[in-house]
């Protein structure tokens, strides 16, 4: 039986193992210490306790809920649009916004705009224009990436799931010409951003223009543009409960494109002789990535930008603080 698109797996998977050594002398931009590493918002629901949206709650309210973060030890973190619409706050809320994080010692060093693809079917167009207006909300909170992709909201079978991504997305449309939208759009978002001293990283993600590594680059060149980069999420990718490309390869090829990491790592579990893949979240040290090594490969290509510890799952907050925990004692130190 053909497979359907839905579930179609790429005509090409690398099985080789790149070498990611690098000299022992790296020099690097940032101390340990010092480089930013911020905490995710996966966990954070877009609405209080009461159902009120967080949109919708006074200063004070943003304020308690964003204190686990300061608890967990975090100074960085990556605002979500899954949490707070950015882009729909007028200035005088974006100034609360900004007093409730600097209140907190809370720098932001990304936004992140969540399952908003610009080329969706239906919503693209109004995708297209809150992403413009996160843009400058984003550039008015000082931060200096906007993080972008081409996934679009869950499915209900995806939100069933205990794990969303045992369950294939829609695949990236076929068309050339949607492909072809997708580069003029993210290409006038980087004129939008690069005005507003902002740059723009774009995630890799399955079943999209993003879908692998080689697919990302591709897409990055067609877009040609100096303020849209890449984040390197190879977490999306090696989760998938079918054949992928080795991480050593999805690290060589996508670390010199790199400028925002979402940072993740999974346990997988592969039985040739059924074909059986099982994946699971796992904290970056535990899961199949050698993240000491890919780290300090990205680094040695240039690597400077904000790492966003994320994890699925139980406590994801602490789980994330573990990972920036395990972040700095593997960066290399300055030279």
């Amino acid at each position: 039986m053909a497979e359907s698109p839905r579930t179609r797996t790429p005509t090409t998977v690398h099985t080789e193992r790149p070498s990611l050594a690098c000299p022992s002398d790296l020099r690097t931009p940032h101390a340990p210490d010092d480089w930013p590493i911020a905490a995710a918002m996966l966990q954070f629901p877009a609405y209080a306790a009461d159902e009120t949206p967080v949109d919708e709650l006074k200063p004070a309210e943003w304020r308690r809920l964003l204190q686990p973060v300061v608890d967990a030890g975090f100074t960085h973190l990556e605002l979500s649009t899954a949490w707070l619409r950015l882009g729909d706050l007028d200035d005088a809320r974006l100034a609360d916004l900004r007093d409730v994080l600097d209140d907190a010692g809370l720098a932001v060093p990304g936004v992140g705009v969540v399952r908003q693809s610009v080329i969706h079917p239906d919503r693209g167009e109004r995708n297209l224009a809150f992403t413009h207006r996160t843009i400058d909300a984003a550039a008015f909170l000082g931060a200096d990436i906007v993080c972008l992709g081409l996934h679009d909201a869950l499915t209900p079978q995806q939100q069933q799931a205990l794990w969303f991504w045992t369950v294939p997305p829609d695949t990236a449309p076929p068309d050339p010409e949607v492909r072809e939208l997708a580069v003029r759009r993210f290409r006038e978002l980087g004129d939008h951003a690069a005005a507003a001293g902002v740059a723009i990283s774009l995630e890799l993600y399955e079943n999209t223009y993003l879908g692998s590594a080689d697919d990302a680059i591709r897409f990055l060149d067609d877009i040609g543009h100096d303020a849209v980069g890449l984040n390197p999420d190879i977490g999306n990718l090696i989760r998938q409960q079918r054949p992928v490309d080795t991480w050593e390869y999805l690290v060589s090829v996508t670390a010199a494109r790199a400028n925002y990491w979402h940072i993740k790592n999974y346990a997988r579990l592969e039985d040739p002789a059924t074909g059986t893949v099982l994946t699971h979240p796992t904290s970056l040290e535990l899961g199949i990535v050698n993240y000491r090594d890919a780290v300090r490969y990205a680094i040695a290509n240039g690597f400077s930008g904000a790492f966003v510890v994320e994890h699925y799952g139980g406590d994801g907050l602490s789980v994330g603080a573990t990972n920036a925990a395990y972040l700095r004692r593997i960066l290399p130190h300055a030279n």
